[in-house]
């Protein structure tokens, strides 16, 4: 994708899309003072989230969590940011809509352009990892309706598919985990070191997206905590419900094993009692029903039924 940017005043804000090699070469030949290590992390979407420090600029690499649809979970999107005196380069996969409407707005309105480029390229930095970060509760909230959704079907008879719905949330919940956590140190120290190129007024700001991010990780743990309640209850019910059916399964065993022992015996070629009257059958058969209630009223005055 073409490399796109926005002048104002004496700040450049330059994004990247879906960046290429060819976009990698026009960004050393425009800032030569990039370190080599740093453009070739930017072909790299595996990058672990990092802050780089020099002398005229910071390079700072953060993942967003992604939701995706088809797999249920939310997926790690990554952000590369470059931000030195008078200009901020970003580079990301654009599936990261906050960014992307942000530098939109910024193209087309005024009023935002001045109020995010207008106070150098720090506040730039601040408003795009503001979006990014208020991005992160909307993802929070859905997770939260799904677990109120499981609680109110934890207790039906489809214990299989609830099981199933507790696993993916589970899964989900452990990978915004692993998301998010890592974010904290990079903001953390965008609030509390002070450099040349970053406005000390703004380490305020900085200070409400660190507590942004900590009430995202509380929330994050406070689901972990209520998904792993709700597995136990389940695994409990799961639990319950076979033990229900082994048991049902033991007494009708057991009541069977008299009766085939007496059809065993009757089945025998040999002279047996009442095998010459006309009415052996209808007796034979009555004292297995005999048998049978005999045993279901000594199980039931016993409370095993």
């Amino acid at each position: 994708m073409a490399i796109q940017t926005i002048q104002h005043g004496r700040i450049r804000w330059t994004n990247i899309e879906r960046i290429t090699p060819q976009d990698v070469q026009d960004l050393r030949e425009t800032y030569p003072h990039f370190h080599p290590l740093d453009l070739e992390d930017l072909l790299s979407r595996i990058e672990r989230p990092k802050l780089d420090e020099y002398e005229d600029y910071l390079f700072v690499v953060m993942q967003l969590p992604l939701w995706d649809p088809v797999q249920r979970i939310s997926r790690a999107s990554e952000v590369d940011i470059f931000v030195g005196s008078g200009y901020v380069v970003t580079v990301s996969d654009g599936s990261l809509k906050p960014l992307r409407h942000l530098f939109e707005q910024c193209q087309t309105n005024p009023e935002v352009r001045e109020q995010i480029m207008g106070r150098g390229a720090s506040k730039i930095l601040h408003g795009v990892i503001d979006r990014l970060v208020d991005y992160i509760f909307p993802i929070l909230y859905k997770v939260d309706a799904n677990i109120r959704e499981l609680e109110e079907e934890i207790f039906t008879e489809d214990s299989r598919q609830v099981i199933q719905d507790l696993s993916f949330v589970r899964r989900d919940i452990i990978a915004l985990r692993r998301i998010i956590r890592p974010q904290l140190v990079i903001v953390e120290n965008l609030e509390k070191v002070d450099r040349p190129f970053i406005r000390e007024d703004l380490d305020v700001y900085f200070g409400d997206i660190l507590d942004h991010l900590i009430k995202a990780t509380d929330i994050i743990e406070e689901h972990l905590e209520v998904i792993r309640g709700l597995s136990d209850t389940a695994n409990t019910l799961v639990s319950y419900r076979l033990n229900e059916v082994m048991r049902i399964l033991t007494v009708i065993s057991v009541i069977m094993l008299p009766l085939t022992l007496l059809s065993g015996i009757y089945g025998m070629n040999v002279a047996l009692p009442m095998q010459g009257t006309q009415l052996a059958f209808e007796m034979v058969i009555g004292l297995m029903f005999l048998i049978a209630a005999s045993m279901l009223i000594y199980f039931r005055y016993r409370g095993w039924l």
